[in-house]
C-alpha cells in the first residue's frame, strides 16, 4: 500500500517560515507528480505546488515567490519551503502523488499549518 508520510506543520507568526516534508514509502520516481494541496475551513481543497517527474514545478498564483517545492532524490523526499507566511495560508496541507503507471492519486494524512499572531 502506498503511503505518503508528511511532517513539518505547526504554528508560526505572520512573516515566518515553515518547511513541510513528504516521504513516500517507495521511490519518488514512480510518481508522475508529487505535490501539496491545502484545505482551509469551509473552503475547497486547492493545489499549492507540484513537482513533476523530470524536475519541473508549478505553483498556485497565491504562493508564487513565497513557497518553493523541491526534492531530495537520495532521501526520496519532497519538501515545501514556505516563507513570508500569511494568515490566509492557514490550512491543512496534504501531500499528493500521482502514480506514473496507473495515474492513481494518493494522499497523505494532512498536516496543520497555522499562521497567526
Amino acid at each position: 500500500q502506498v503511503q505518503l508520510v508528511e511532517s513539518g506543520g505547526g504554528w508560526v507568526q505572520p512573516g515566518g517560515s515553515l518547511r513541510l516534508s513528504c516521504a513516500p514509502n517507495r521511490s519518488i520516481f514512480t510518481f508522475n507528480t508529487l505535490g501539496w494541496y491545502r484545505q482551509a475551513p469551509g473552503k475547497q481543497r486547492e493545489s499549492v505546488a507540484a513537482i513533476f517527474r523530470y524536475g519541473s514545478s508549478q505553483y498556485a498564483d497565491s504562493v508564487k515567490g513565497r513557497f518553493t517545492i523541491s526534492r531530495d532524490n537520495a532521501k526520496s523526499t519532497v519538501y515545501l519551503q514556505m516563507n513570508s507566511l500569511k494568515p490566509e495560508d492557514t490550512a491543512v496541507y496534504y501531500c499528493n502523488g500521482v502514480d506514473a503507471r496507473s495515474s492513481t492519486t494518493y494522499w497523505g494524512q494532512g498536516t496543520q499549518v497555522t499562521v497567526s499572531s
